[in-house]
C-alpha cells in the first residue's frame, strides 16, 4: 500500500494512492486504517511530506562502497545524527541554498517510518514497529561539515530534509532495493541496500536502545556512493525501487 499525506480544501489528510486516485482515510495510518469513502484525483490534492516526525535519525557511512569512496573504514557500530523537524519538506518543495554555503550536496537514502512507539526493541520485534518506507534526501552543506568536524549544523538548515513521495507499507525487496539519484536527469547515484554495513533490523533496535522512537519518526539508512554538489536551479530526483520518485528543485 502506498500511503500519502496531503492537503485538500485546507485540511491535512491521509489516504492510499492507487495510480492517480486517492482513497481517503478517516485518520492517520498510525491507528487502524479505515476508509472515509471519499475518493479524490491526485491532481486535486497537494502532496506533503508523508510524515511530520518528532525527529529524523540519520545513519552515516552505512554503505561499504560509500565508505570506500571516502577512503574510510567501515564503522564498528552505527554512527547516528539528527535532523530537526524544521528541515522536513515534501515532494515538489524547494530546497533553499543558504547564502552562507559554498557547497551543497545531495544524498539519496531509503528511510524507515516508525509505526509504533518503541524503546529497547529486539531485532526480532522490529518489523512489528515499522509502518513502511519512504525516500529521503539528506541535503548537506559539505563546506560546513568539513569545518565543524561534526554534522549537526551542516545537516540541519530549513529544507535540508526532503521526504517522500509516499510510505510504502509493503516494500518487497528491502534487502536488495535499488536507490538512484538523478541531477538534472543525469544519473549520479546508483546503489543497492545489499551493500548496507548494518541491516535495518539492527539499526532500529540499536537506535531504540538510545532513544524512544514514536509513530512517524524517521530513520534514514545512509547513502550509497556518488554524493556530489547541487547548484541553484538544479532539479534533484530520487528513485527508489517500489517507492516512486521524490523530486525537488534548488533555489
Amino acid at each position: 500500500m502506498k500511503v500519502i499525506r496531503f492537503k485538500y480544501q485546507g485540511k491535512t489528510l491521509w489516504g492510499e494512492l492507487k495510480k492517480n486516485e486517492v482513497y481517503c482515510f478517516t485518520s492517520s495510518p498510525f491507528k487502524n486504517i479505515n476508509y472515509s469513502g471519499l475518493k479524490l484525483k491526485k491532481a486535486e490534492v497537494k502532496v506533503l511530506a508523508p510524515v511530520n516526525p518528532s525527529k529524523v535519525i540519520c545513519v552515516g557511512l552505512n554503505y561499504h562502497e560509500h565508505a570506500r569512496e571516502l577512503a574510510m573504514a567501515d564503522s564498528v557500530e552505527p554512527v547516528i545524527f539528527l535532523k530537526p523537524q524544521s528541515a522536513v519538506i515534501g515532494p515538489g518543495a524547494i530546497i533553499k541554498y543558504p547564502s552562507s554555503v559554498s557547497r551543497l550536496d545531495y544524498e539519496a537514502e531509503l528511510a524507515v517510518v516508525i509505526g509504533k512507539t518503541c524503546s529497547a526493541v529486539s531485532e526480532e520485534a522490529v518489523l512489528e514497529h515499522i509502518l513502511g518506507y519512504t525516500g529521503l534526501n539528506d541535503v548537506t552543506a559539505r563546506c560546513i561539515q568539513s569545518r565543524d568536524g561534526q554534522w549537526t549544523r551542516a545537516k540541519s538548515f530549513d529544507t535540508f530534509c526532503p521526504i517522500g513521495p509516499c510510505i510504502e507499507t509493503n516494500l518487497k525487496k528491502i534487502t536488495n532495493c535499488r536507490i538512484k539519484l538523478y541531477l538534472n536527469s543525469q544519473l549520479k547515484q546508483d546503489g543497492c541496500t545489499s551493500d548496507f554495513v548494518f541491516e535495518i533490523k539492527y539499526l532500529v533496535s540499536f537506535i531504540s536502545r538510545v532513544m524512544t522512537l514514536y509513530p512517524g519518526d524517521i530513520i534514514s539508512t545512509g547513502t550509497p556512493k556518488g554524493v556530489g554538489p547541487m547548484q541553484r536551479g538544479d532539479t534533484v530526483e530520487i528513485s527508489i525501487e517500489g517507492l516512486g520518485r521524490l523530486k525537488n528543485t534548488v533555489a
